[in-house]
């Protein structure tokens, strides 16, 4: 296994250096192990790991290339690991990590939000009431947050973002269904970001969009406590 690593480490940094670009197409595997002073086996189970992870692409009768590389395709690898984690601990954990990242993406958004992208979220967070069913809520909650994590101009970050959303769709659903009041709750603070955002204030978007998921946070983790005797 140390030597496969080897092999995966040392094709990552061919591309790292620039030797290998995305679309390029890696030498013969016979080649490729003799110049690496590596096992053609060693070499074969690299490849299968690093195409695992959408670095390589192996086209059968054509030969293995460099992926595009784009974060799209490689935060793939990042979703699979976070659907393999949907326990009541790691949806706490993901929350948190999305306490830390989607404040920063809402602070680059205030400043580089076209109009337009402010009408549509203005749009978006109209379009929802009181009397809208959870499902609709939740899918314009998923909806509003990616359009900021996209108005940040960071593709990696709106990628992650994405995935990490994905994964707290359940506990969402839940808090829609069990908290009185959510609903005018997260259309308010919606609201609120909104202003914020069109406002190009950058500390209060990230203020507002800290104590948003920080409240269902907050929620969850009350929700999940186990309550006290009497």
């Amino acid at each position: 296994m140390a030597v496969t690593d080897e092999a995966i480490l040392t094709i990552k940094q061919m591309i790292l250096s620039g030797e290998l670009r995305p679309g390029d197409r890696l030498p013969p595997e016979k080649e490729l192990s003799e110049r690496l002073r590596l096992s053609r086996n060693s070499m074969r189970e690299a490849v299968k790991a690093l195409e695992a992870m959408k670095i390589l692409d192996v086209r059968r009768g054509d030969g293995t290339y460099v992926t595009s590389l784009e974060p799209e395709l490689l935060n793939e690898a990042m979703s699979f690991i976070l659907e393999a984690q949907q326990d009541h601990e790691a949806i706490l954990e993901i929350f948190a990590v999305r306490r830390i990242l989607e404040p920063a993406a809402s602070a680059l958004a205030a400043t580089r939000l076209e109009e337009s992208d402010l009408e549509a979220l203005r749009r978006s967070v109209d379009s929802i009431s009181a009397d809208s069913d959870v499902e609709e809520v939740v899918s314009h909650d998923l909806a509003f947050h990616a359009a900021i994590a996209a108005g940040s101009g960071n593709r990696y970050l709106a990628s992650l973002l994405d995935s990490l959303s994905g994964r707290t769709v359940r506990a969402r659903l839940w808090r829609g269904l069990t908290e009185e009041h959510a609903t005018e709750r997260t259309l308010r603070e919606h609201g609120a970001i909104v202003d914020a955002l069109a406002a190009r204030d950058a500390a209060l978007a990230e203020a507002l969009t800290v104590s948003h998921i920080a409240g269902i946070e907050g929620w969850l983790r009350r929700w999940s406590e186990p309550e006290s005797s009497d």
